[in-house]
């Protein structure tokens, strides 16, 4: 395998799961903040950012759990933590994707690109929170959902209290695909030491995510009325409900793979509340 190929794996271009959890709610934004008519320059930006920001948030979080990931079954193979990539490779890579995000939001406002620097520390320092915070998912849900105020501060030059609520949301879905994600290594991260909501849940585990999901839903229903949406956005909320459900009979006997399914499927319930958000506002 060449240097190439390595650091794709690195950045995870090979699973774009990742991309899309963070794309969904941002687009989600985009569309709330431009009534529904977002300057397509402004999707291009954040969809090229989203994937950077991503795979140099991937990056960094090798660089920091790489005497962790060796202990643990499904990430004992990476790139860096196989030692076929060296340390300051991962850094390297995570500078040049976050200095290439940086030059795309350059013609933006100026509050986009100081909400960018705040974006960029978050996501370093979500990996170190794992050591410490009982419940890190929540803070990967302010990594992962920072494209929401970004994308109103783009849009409107000012971030209202509707984008913070969606941020909270965002931190709500977060903790509950996570947790799912959390539950495949619990045995591993309980013999290595790092906290994860799958262990401080415990075996309220599969409960917590589904609270979780339901706030999340709810508070994006909340955000949605607000701005007039209706029918279409209500179906959309409806069908990322049904997919909720179906990660409840997925997780409930704790299997592992099935766990992993539930986590990807993720997608899917990100996508059709999006879909309906961007169906109600294009069937106006």
């Amino acid at each position: 395998m060449n240097r190439l190929q390595l650091y794709l794996r690195l950045v995870r271009l090979d699973k774009p799961i990742g991309i899309l959890l963070l794309l969904w709610p941002t687009l989600a934004a985009l569309w709330f903040a431009s009534d529904g008519r977002p300057d397509w320059r402004l999707v291009v930006i954040f969809c090229i950012g989203t994937a950077l920001m991503r795979s140099a948030g991937c990056a960094i979080n090798d660089f920091a759990d790489r005497d962790f990931d060796k202990h643990v079954q499904r990430t004992a193979e990476r790139p860096l933590t196989s030692g076929r990539i060296a340390p300051w490779e991962a850094v390297m890579v995570a500078a040049v994707l976050a200095l290439i995000s940086f030059l795309l939001i350059l013609p933006l406002n100026a509050l986009t690109r100081q909400l960018s620097v705040a974006a960029v520390l978050i996501a370093a320092s979500y990996p170190y929170f794992k050591r410490f915070f009982a419940i890190p998912q929540a803070y990967l849900g302010i990594a992962f959902g920072f494209g929401i105020p970004m994308a109103f501060a783009a849009a409107q030059g000012t971030v209202p209290a509707a984008a913070w609520l969606l941020l909270l949301a965002n931190i709500f879905w977060a903790v509950a695909y996570d947790t799912e994600y959390a539950m495949v290594d619990r045995d591993d991260d309980l013999k290595i030491g790092i906290r994860t909501s799958a262990i401080t849940f415990g075996r309220y585990d599969v409960p917590a995510v589904m609270l979780c999901y339901a706030i999340a839903l709810l508070m994006i229903l909340l955000v949605g009325w607000q701005y007039g949406l209706r029918a279409w956005f209500v179906a959309g909320l409806l069908v990322a409900a049904g997919c909720a459900v179906y990660h409840y009979l997925l997780i409930r006997e704790r299997d592992r793979m099935r766990c992993f399914a539930a986590f990807r499927h993720n997608n899917w319930l990100g996508a059709a509340v999006f879909g309906g958000i961007a169906l109600d506002y294009a069937l106006r």
